[in-house]
């Protein structure tokens, strides 16, 4: 059996949280607010606690927004080393809503990875919404969830992701750039009410 730590307590936390005991893994959630952590880990049985308790997991969602990593890698990171650390974010220019505040030819997730030499870092959960996740499918099928990332990572993120969720493999960490894109894409269009939050992009295979 999988087990997996996600840090935050927000809506995509919870939704991820779901996913995670839906495929059998048990789950521990861990965030600043106590009691929001008590509250995303109880629905689906798992533990919960302070951001800076002990990891349990083998796979570590930072299910966080990308202004707030550094803070919570000045307090976790070292206790990443040797764990699968999932990146869910989207590195949006907040001022405009207008870009990405990355390089052109990298990803807030390549920058993550360089940080934490000793974690195997993958992107996934960015490009889709947290209500179409929770509602587990989309035009009739289960939703899909992207990952890129590198070395047996990825076969550890399907493994304990897939079937509640379709997991799908995007290809190496350098493919992290454009799901970026991708999901700050899906952002803008439901920011201006092209598509609606619990809607979003479905690969039919």
């Amino acid at each position: 059996m999988s087990a997996v730590t996600i840090i935050g307590a927000g809506g995509m936390a919870a939704a991820i949280a779901g996913i995670a005991a839906k495929a059998g893994a048990d789950v521990q959630v861990l965030a600043r607010d106590e009691a929001k952590a008590a509250a995303v880990a109880s629905p689906v049985g798992g533990t919960s606690g302070p951001i800076d308790a002990s990891i349990s997991g083998e796979v570590v969602v930072l299910a966080l927004p990308w202004p707030a990593l550094d803070d919570v890698l000045a307090v976790i990171g070292d206790k990443l080393a040797g764990k699968v650390v999932v990146d869910i974010t989207n590195p949006v220019d907040f001022a405009t809503f207008d870009s990405l505040v990355v390089p052109a030819d990298s990803s807030q997730t390549a920058a993550l990875a360089e940080r934490l030499p000793a974690a195997k870092v993958v992107k996934a959960f960015n490009t889709t919404f947290g209500a179409a996740l929770v509602g587990g499918t989309l035009a009739g099928a289960p939703v899909t969830v992207l990952v890129a990332g590198d070395d047996d990572a990825k076969a550890k993120f399907t493994a304990t992701f897939d079937g509640p969720v379709a997991v799908v493999d995007a290809g190496s960490l350098r493919r992290a750039r454009e799901l970026e894109a991708f999901g700050f894409l899906q952002i803008t269009l439901a920011a201006r009410g092209a598509t609606g939050w619990d809607k979003g992009f479905q690969l039919v295979r």
